[in-house]
């Protein structure tokens, strides 16, 4: 009966919205989320089951068990989310496509019903993705499709635990389970920025009590290692990403032959100088082990999802990792103008020294 409840609603969803593409759109999300609804098997009942191989019957036991840690210990609303298992016939769930003008790297928005705009669109298909790729393309702008493990329907829903968790290591799988219910929080439409930097701090907080409650600090440590991968990589993109803006605000000035070359080079210097850096790294960087084609697209989505996992951990620091007064104080800030909780953002990452 929920489940027919909740397809009710995304049908109702569908019926509001007008034009073409907009209801294209729409549909292939609802069929896609509506399979994996359908498919779902309840957790419990396949971790009872003889036929259930040892291996998958120990991820869904450490799911379950990461779901009534994530909402004993980290105060996180995990309702019934987790509770059913799907087996994917793909490593992904849905990809993204990012997509950017060739000479900016503010990226071109989607607004959605209920989640306000965001600077990516989802597709349960490739195809599809691929298709709205294209048209882009074709208007010369920098474009990015990557796949997604992992997304929340922000309570909406029940999400489906699925294959894309369970392939995971464990800790990769635990803090991707925190990272989901984190959004179930806290939603801000329009500033991806905050959501994901949000999610981020909680993962990787929330993932150093659990190593800790089962002694097993070397889950942190690699958490923390690819954390620090992705800020060593943050601060490369940030100074590749000041050059290629004062290089774009020459638009019109210079030749689009000259703007091309120039921006080919910082980019290369850019894969360049991340190639360098990961030389010293035990684990394969954000970037992948060979990023020969970054683009505008590549730099905007990175720098999105990074951004102020600093500033969120220092903030839950400061509450004595008091989970619910966290959340409480991360609400209030959500509701300030978008520069200001940015600003107080900035300032409490300039605070945080991991190691204190």
């Amino acid at each position: 009966m929920k489940q027919l409840s909740q397809i009710y609603f995304l049908l109702l969803l569908i019926a509001g919205v007008s034009g073409c593409s907009s209801i294209g759109y729409y549909s292939q999300a609802v069929s896609g989320h509506v399979s994996l609804m359908m498919a779902g098997e309840p957790v419990d009942q396949l971790i009872a089951r003889d036929t259930t191989s040892a291996e998958l019957k120990a991820k869904l036991e450490t799911s379950q068990q990461a779901r009534q840690f994530a909402r004993n210990t980290l105060s996180l609303p995990t309702g019934d989310a987790y509770s059913e298992y799907v087996a994917l016939d793909r490593p992904w769930v849905v990809v993204n496509l990012v997509a950017v003008p060739e000479f900016s790297l503010e990226p071109h928005r989607w607004c959605y019903l209920v989640l306000g705009c965001q600077a990516y669109r989802g597709y349960f298909s490739l195809d599809d993705a691929k298709r709205e790729q294209a048209k882009f393309n074709d208007d010369q702008f920098d474009t990015f499709i990557g796949g997604v493990t992992a997304y929340s329907t922000l309570g909406w829903f029940d999400d489906p635990l699925h294959s894309g968790f369970t392939n995971l290591s464990d800790g990769r799988m635990v803090a991707l389970i925190f990272h989901e219910l984190a959004h179930q929080v806290l939603y801000v439409s329009g500033d991806t920025t905050f959501n994901e930097s949000f999610a981020n701090a909680v993962e990787l907080e929330g993932l150093k009590l659990w190593s800790r409650q089962n002694d097993n600090p070397e889950v942190f440590e690699r958490a923390r290692e690819r954390l620090q991968q992705r800020e060593q990589t943050l601060s490369l993109v940030r100074a590749t990403s000041q050059q290629l803006e004062a290089l774009y605000q020459q638009q019109g000035q210079m030749p689009v032959a000259a703007l091309r070359q120039r921006k080919d080079e910082l980019l290369s210097e850019l894969a360049q100088a991340y190639l360098r850096l990961s030389e010293q790294w035990q684990q394969t960087g954000p970037f992948g082990a060979n990023p020969t084609s970054l683009n505008n697209a590549n730099l905007a989505l990175f720098r999105q999802y990074n951004q102020y996992v600093p500033g969120f951990r220092q903030l839950l620091l400061e509450l004595d990792h008091n989970f619910p007064a966290f959340y409480r104080a991360v609400e209030d800030l959500s509701e300030r103008p978008r520069s200001e909780r940015h600003q107080t953002l900035e300032a409490l990452s300039e605070r945080f020294n991991e190691d204190l």
